[in-house]
């Protein structure tokens, strides 16, 4: 009890700490005696806290639920395919539909995402179950080749400037406004907590699932849904933030089993802390320009990756 309160503590005070770094000098006296510190707090500074929080959050929970879908623990939807989908959706609509709304960009992203990731399951229920290194290999090759059309139609279009947006994610651009579709991937996040159950069955195997009585097909369908949905409300918000989805579900498995009732709210937790830790050290490490916040986070979720990968067994849960 007394770790998890110490854990939530610390959240909270980075979170406040995250408040007050950035461009502008802004102290918590300055919200009681400076006209400009409330406007700037509300318009700015809060929302991308919440981008932050909510993105770092739901992206792991959305790896932790596609590596039970493939029964893979090296895979996430930034590099098989999925994240890529989503910025090809939004560079379609940008071509054919330039003044849609961003619920229709959000849907066609959705969509798009939604049938790379069916793709990529396809493609992964083809290779040999004794070689599950293939499963990220060819993920990674899949999410290149995507990528590499995404690149190639936004050249002929000359929209390879736009496109990196969205391929390079960070909060700089967040303001009140601009952000609140996020809160949809934080709510779709919820509810797939509350088929936390099923996906740990669907992690089993097939043969498993259904002799255990549970609907494959339909709880697959659910999980790919959520997770191109979540994927798709990030990339059009703050662009791709890869490896997040990776790395915190393999901490949290190491550290405290595959329990997934147990253990998402704690992937919910580091995926968000460890998303705010790389968001205020690329605001201070060459301040005052930002560093992008998913090329910190490969730093820093790398060392804490490979830290684990090397810890003594006696130490895993």
């Amino acid at each position: 009890m007394f770790s998890k309160l110490l854990s939530v503590a610390g959240l909270v005070a980075l979170a406040i700490l995250s408040l007050f770094v950035g461009v502008i000098d802004l102290t918590p006296g300055d919200l009681l005696t400076n006209p400009d510190a409330l406007p700037l707090m509300i318009q700015s500074r809060a929302p991308r806290l919440f981008a932050v929080l909510i993105t770092g959050s739901a992206l792991a929970i959305c790896g932790t639920i596609m590596q039970m879908l493939v029964r893979n623990r090296f895979v996430e939807p930034m590099t098989a395919g999925t994240g890529q989908g989503a910025a090809l959706g939004i560079l379609l609509v940008t071509m054919f539909a330039p003044g849609a709304a961003i619920l229709v960009k959000m849907a066609v992203s959705a969509a798009c995402a939604l049938v790379t990731s069916l793709g990529f399951l396809a493609i992964v229920r083809r290779l040999p179950p004794t070689e599950p290194l293939f499963v990220p290999l060819v993920g990674l090759a899949y999410g290149g080749i995507i990528g590499a059309v995404v690149t190639f139609f936004a050249y002929q279009a000359d929209l390879l400037q736009y496109i990196d947006v969205w391929m390079s994610g960070e909060f700089s651009g967040v303001l009140q406004g601009r952000y609140e579709l996020l809160w949809l991937a934080a709510l779709v996040a919820l509810i797939s907590y509350f088929a936390a159950d099923q996906f740990s069955i669907v992690g089993m195997g097939q043969t498993v699932s259904v002799n255990l009585g549970l609907n494959y097909r339909q709880v697959m369908l659910l999980g790919l849904v959520a997770i191109a949905i979540v994927t798709a409300l990030t990339v059009v918000t703050v662009g791709m933030i890869p490896f997040v989805g990776l790395v915190v579900p393999n901490i949290v498995s190491r550290i405290w089993g595959d329990d997934l009732r147990a253990t998402l709210p704690v992937t919910a937790w580091m995926g968000a802390t460890l998303v705010l830790v790389s968001d205020v050290i690329g605001r201070v490490l060459r301040f005052p320009f930002e560093i992008p916040v998913g090329t910190v986070f490969g730093v820093v979720g790398t060392v804490m990756f490979l830290w684990l990968l090397y810890r003594p067994a006696r130490d895993a849960g």
